[in-house]
Parts: structure tokens; C-alpha cells; sequence
């Protein structure tokens, strides 16, 4: 696809207003088009930052995530969420064939894959019914407008079978680790973005988790759209989770 120079985003665009601390979080389609704005805005530094305040921890999240979905070399693979390509490199190098698809223009414009890249919702997948083998998302569940909405969807597009393998930030269950991760995810992450990228954007970032719901809950909601062995792992002391199921 065409790329756009990093230059062409403006950084005017960073909804600041509706992300900014200590205002409420947005909602429905002013969530959708603030989340959009940030994620064109930070995307040309977007893997530098992921990789600096993960430790490259990230780096083996995604690799767990391809072999969750135990899928026979070739399937094809929705990555929705895809930001520049990650998971879509994963998934090319265990031999699926993945489609990237992701709301901002910017991230698409920097992504670094030979994967098809689409902009498009997950709430409206421009694909048919059961057509895909599996799907991938790397920490953006708490980006979406409507969580349910956007399960609802992958059971759509999966064929009967098919896997779904989801990443998302966790909290430790240990309290003192559950501590540690809170003070570094609200106080030192905002800086390692401030300084690399935009402090803004990465001060949304621990407060985004108030968009998730309880663990038992979202495996609930899948559970209610047709999924079955439902699953949930704790990664790197629980500070990631993985969430998996197959389409009954």
C-alpha cells in the first residue's frame, strides 16, 4: 500500500482534550475518534517505545500468541488492531498467510510487513462470513468502542474451528508485583513516552485499562458468542495475558 511520510500526521491531531488526564474517558464514537488521532500521531516511534518499556518482553508475547492458535501452516489469519505489523511478521514467519487491518492510517503507513494491510473497523470487518482460519490482536481490546460488539464479529468471520488468540495488559495478581507493575505503568511508561514519543498518548495508556472488564467477564462474553475452550494465561508475572478459544 502507499505509505505516507511520518511528517504528513500532525501533531495537533493527538486528541489531548479528549485523552487528557483527569477528564473522563471518551466513549463511543469520540472514543473511536480519539483513539484513531493517537494512534496516527504516535506511530512512527510506536515500536521503539513498545520495545523500551517492555524490555522486549513484547517481542515473546506475540511469538506465545501465533502458537496459541495452533493452526496447521497456511491458515489465514485476521490481525486486527495491527498496528505496524508485528504480529503479522509473527504470523508470516510460522507460514500463515495473515491480513493486517487496523482503524489508523498512520500505523498502516509505517507498518513493516509484506502482509495486505486494510483500514477498517472491528466492528465491521470488510470480510465474509467464516472465511478466515484464525485471528490475532495485540493489546488493543481496550481501544475498541464495543467489546461485545467487536467478539460478536470475530465469530463472525471465523470458520467453525477456528482460533482466536488475544493479547491484552494484565495486573499481577501478587500484591506487591501488582504494586511495582502500577507504579511503573502509571508513572515511569508516560515518561519513557514522553521522551521518546508523546507523553500524552502514553499517559492514556494506564488509564485505558478502566475500558476492561473483569477477566471472568470477557471470557464470558466470548463464551456467549459461540466460542468454547475459552482460556486465559497469565504472561511475565501477569503483567500480559493471553486470551484464546476456538469458534464451536
Amino acid at each position: 500500500m502507499r505509505r505516507s511520510p511520518a511528517g504528513d500526521v500532525p501533531r495537533s491531531d493527538l486528541p489531548h482534550g479528549d485523552l487528557a488526564d483527569g477528564e473522563d474517558l471518551p466513549e463511543g464514537d469520540d472514543k473511536r475518534r480519539a483513539v484513531r488521532a493517537m494512534f496516527d500521531a504516535i506511530a512512527p516511534r510506536y515500536d521503539l517505545v513498545n520495545r523500551v518499556m517492555t524490555l522486549r518482553m513484547d517481542v515473546g508475547w506475540r511469538r506465545r500468541a501465533v502458537d496459541r492458535l495452533d493452526l496447521d501452516a497456511g491458515a489465514r489469519v485476521l490481525d486486527l488492531a495491527c498496528g505496524t505489523g508485528d504480529l503479522c511478521r509473527e504470523l508470516t514467519r510460522a507460514g500463515h498467510l495473515p491480513v493486517g487491518v487496523d482503524l489508523s492510517f498512520g500505523m498502516l503507513a509505517a507498518a513493516r510487513t509484506s502482509a495486505p494491510l486494510v483500514q477498517a473497523d472491528v466492528l465491521r470487518l470488510p470480510v465474509p462470513d467464516r472465511c478466515v482460519d484464525g485471528i490475532t490482536c495485540g493489546f488493543a481490546l481496550r481501544n475498541l468502542v464495543d467489546l461485545a460488539g467487536a467478539f460478536a464479529e470475530l465469530a463472525r468471520v471465523l470458520r467453525p474451528g477456528g482460533r482466536v488468540a488475544l493479547l491484552e495488559v494484565a495486573e499481577p495478581p501478587n500484591p506487591l508485583l501488582r504494586w511495582g507493575h502500577g507504579l511503573y505503568f502509571g508513572r515511569v511508561v508516560p515518561r519513557i513516552g514522553g521522551w521518546l514519543s508523546d507523553g500524552a498518548a502514553y499517559r492514556y495508556l494506564p488509564r485505558s485499562v478502566a475500558y476492561l472488564p473483569e477477566p471472568e467477564r470477557m471470557l464470558a462474553m466470548l463464551a456467549h458468542v459461540g466460542f468454547v475452550d475459552v482460556g486465559r494465561d497469565l504472561l511475565s508475572t501477569g503483567i500480559a495475558q493471553l486470551v484464546s478459544a476456538t469458534r464451536g
